[in-house]
């Protein structure tokens, strides 16, 4: 059960850290091309579409597995291997904490701008998005670095 439990959060951070690698890297750059009304009208179709099932299902994982692996005893665990999986744990809330305390009230603020000009608010959203965006970027890749780490140990 240890090793299962340790597999999937490896799987579902991976599987996460790799969404946010490829929205850091080609959608939100290739959003940057597009007009204030395109980008704004873009951003809110996906805001609206990404929170679904599986989406939520990853989210949680990244939480929740390494949290039950680090809750079922293990004959043998090493220390080393504990507090790699504890550290995952830790960048993983911490990721969740800026996507749910920056990105989210941002991606509500620009849908509550509809109506709006679309200059005024892809400039109070764009690169406050992006600049949270990579930090959570950089927090569940460490997250899954350290996962894969501690299965190695």
């Amino acid at each position: 059960m240890p090793t299962l439990l340790l597999a999937l959060a490896i799987i579902s951070t991976g599987l996460y850290a790799g969404f946010m690698l490829i929205f850091r890297t080609g959608i939100m750059p290739a959003l940057a091309r597009l007009s204030d009304e395109q980008f704004v009208t873009v951003m809110r179709l996906i805001n609206a579409q990404v929170p679904r099932a599986v989406f939520m299902t990853a989210f949680a994982g990244v939480v929740v597995f390494p949290a039950l692996a680090l809750g079922v005893p293990v004959e043998g665990r090493s220390d080393s291997q504990r507090w790699l999986i504890v550290a995952g744990l830790v960048c993983a809330v911490l990721n969740h904490l800026v996507t749910i305390g920056g990105n989210v009230p941002l991606n509500n603020a620009l849908a509550g701008s509809e109506g709006g000009a679309p200059g005024p608010a892809r400039s109070a959203f764009e690169s406050r998005w992006n600049a949270f965006h990579l930090l959570r970027t950089l927090l569940v890749t460490a997250s899954f670095a350290l996962l894969v780490t501690a299965s190695l140990t």
